[in-house]
C-alpha cells in the first residue's frame, strides 16, 4: 500500500451529501472555525451559506494540476486539520478502497486483502481504530 497521492476520488465521491460530521466537529467549528460552521445546516454539512442548498462538492476541496502527471488532477483540502470525522477516518476498509478505486492500493494489496487491511490500519493508526472484519 502506498501513501495517498491526492487523486481526490474519495473527496469527490463522498462530498455530495454522503459525508457527515460529528457533534464534536460541529461544536468545534462553531467555536473556533465559523467559516466552516457556515456550511452546516441542521447538523448536516456542505450547504451553501447563501442559498441554503446542498453543495455538489465540498467547498474546501481544491483541484490543481498534477505536476508529475499532467493528465491527472491533484486535490487539496483547505480544512485538512479541521476536516470532518468521516474524512479523517477514510478509508476504513480495503473493500471500500476497491469500490472507490483508491489509488493507494497496489497489486499486492489486491492479492492479499487481509494483509492490506493490516497495512491500512497501521498507516491510519493515528486517526482511527483498526477495523475488525470478524
Amino acid at each position: 500500500m502506498q501513501d495517498c497521492n491526492s487523486c481526490g476520488k474519495c473527496c469527490v465521491k463522498y462530498s455530495n451529501g454522503d459525508l457527515s460530521a460529528s457533534d464534536q466537529d460541529i461544536d468545534m467549528w462553531e467555536l473556533f472555525k465559523p467559516d466552516i460552521a457556515a456550511y452546516v445546516k441542521k447538523g448536516l454539512i456542505w450547504f451553501s451559506p447563501k442559498s441554503g442548498k446542498q453543495l455538489s462538492l465540498c467547498p474546501f476541496l481544491r483541484e490543481t494540476k498534477n505536476l508529475k502527471e499532467p493528465t491527472k488532477n491533484h486535490y487539496t483540502c483547505d480544512i485538512y486539520y479541521d476536516r470532518p470525522e468521516d474524512c479523517r477516518f477514510y478509508p476504513v476498509t480495503v473493500k471500500q478502497m476497491i469500490n472507490d478505486e483508491c489509488e493507494m492500493l497496489q497489486e499486492g494489496d489486491l492479492r492479499n486483502p487481509k494483509q492490506a487491511q493490516k497495512d491500512l490500519d497501521h498507516l491510519l493508526a493515528d486517526s482511527r481504530q483498526a477495523f475488525d472484519e470478524s
